[in-house]
């Protein structure tokens, strides 16, 4: 019983020092030399989400809200009812004036059967040609008072329609400045509206780096925005500088369908021309990212592969800039995967 013991024990302790050298041949990791090299550099700029189009929506007329209904984050499509004003009384103004444009129109159907009534007696010599004048006065006072009667009431239908606000076209209500009850004025906002679909990231930059970045918008550059790896394809160096900050704005389109929010951060890398820096470039696929996590597994000279955190840049094509975190000489796996697996 005991040699039986001893031999099944003697054999687990060969095959465990056999394992790792089988496993380790089996398992060979492909890695990756860092490297610096001087490339063109990219400079890291923050910057604010915007919104291409983003309206405050304000009252035209005076008026109390009577109804909102729509709140902070609703999504609203265009034409869409914002707000509603009290409008009885515009409403009672607008009846007003269409009564009197039908009294008009009726002082005018009379001086046109008078006018045509005078020219008869005229042309028959029965009247002179002073009763036949004042009756194309009266006639024409009479169409006068008809037109602007009416222009009258067409103005007072239109003003009735301000006391219902709408939405001007579609996208997002992010805030809302006031409340039911609350007394609208002309101009006072009453909430502010974006469109989603179009937004872009703005950033300031030195005014004497722009220049160099008018000569390089043909570049795709990289953005940061909300957790989101983006490239930005169309971008724009404004032509004016603030006299304060002695900045120049570049604006940059975010692609469609990006999720973001108006004044979040964002970052972007914008060409840095003639820094002459060496940089690190690692391939992509090298990269772990675990929420905010961004990290490579690095092989030590005896094989195991640690987990390390590393700050990154700018996406090239297939490859990233690492910032810090990584030395040239050290050898990166190019499977995390793998390299998770090893002992």
């Amino acid at each position: 019983m005991s040699r039986s013991f001893n031999a099944l024990a003697a054999a687990v302790a060969l095959a465990a020092v056999l394992m790792p050298a089988h496993a380790s041949a089996a398992d060979t990791l492909a890695t990756w030399t860092v490297s610096a090299s001087t490339l063109p550099g990219f400079g890291s700029h923050d910057g604010t989400v915007e919104a291409v189009r983003q309206s405050v929506v304000s009252a035209q007329v005076a008026g109390a809200v009577i109804a909102l209904p729509v709140k902070a984050g609703d999504r609203v499509k265009a034409g869409q009812l914002l707000a509603r004003l009290d409008a009885r009384a515009a409403e009672q103004q607008a009846g007003a004036a269409a009564a009197q444009v039908e009294a008009a129109r009726a002082a005018q159907r009379v001086a046109t059967l008078e006018v045509q009534r005078q020219r008869q007696l005229f042309a028959s010599r029965f009247i002179s040609q002073a009763a036949l004048d004042q009756a194309e006065a009266q006639y024409q006072t009479a169409t006068a008072q008809a037109n602007a009667q009416l222009a009258a009431a067409q103005a007072a239908r239109t003003e009735s329609g301000y006391f219902a606000v709408k939405a001007p076209y579609a996208g997002i209500v992010t805030e809302l400045n006031v409340m039911p009850g609350d007394m609208a004025m002309p101009g006072r906002p009453l909430l502010t509206l974006f469109d989603p679909a179009s937004l872009r990231v703005s950033v300031a930059v030195p005014e004497t780096s722009a220049a160099a970045l008018r000569a390089s918008l043909a570049t795709p550059v990289g953005l940061e925005v909300a957790g989101q790896r983006l490239t930005a394809v169309r971008w724009e160096v404004l032509p004016a500088a603030d006299t304060g900050t002695h900045t120049v704005t570049v604006r940059l389109e975010l692609p469609t369908g990006t999720v973001a929010t108006p004044g979040s951060f964002a970052r972007a890398w914008l060409p840095a021309v003639g820094d002459g820096n060496a940089r690190i470039v690692i391939p992509a696929r090298a990269l772990v990212q675990r929420a905010e996590l961004q990290a490579v597994y690095v092989v030590a000279p005896a094989g195991q592969a640690l987990l390390r955190q590393v700050r990154v840049g700018p996406a090239r094509g297939d490859q990233v800039e690492v910032l810090s975190g990584l030395q040239p000489g050290e050898r990166i796996a190019m499977d995390p995967q793998a390299a998770a697996r090893r002992p």
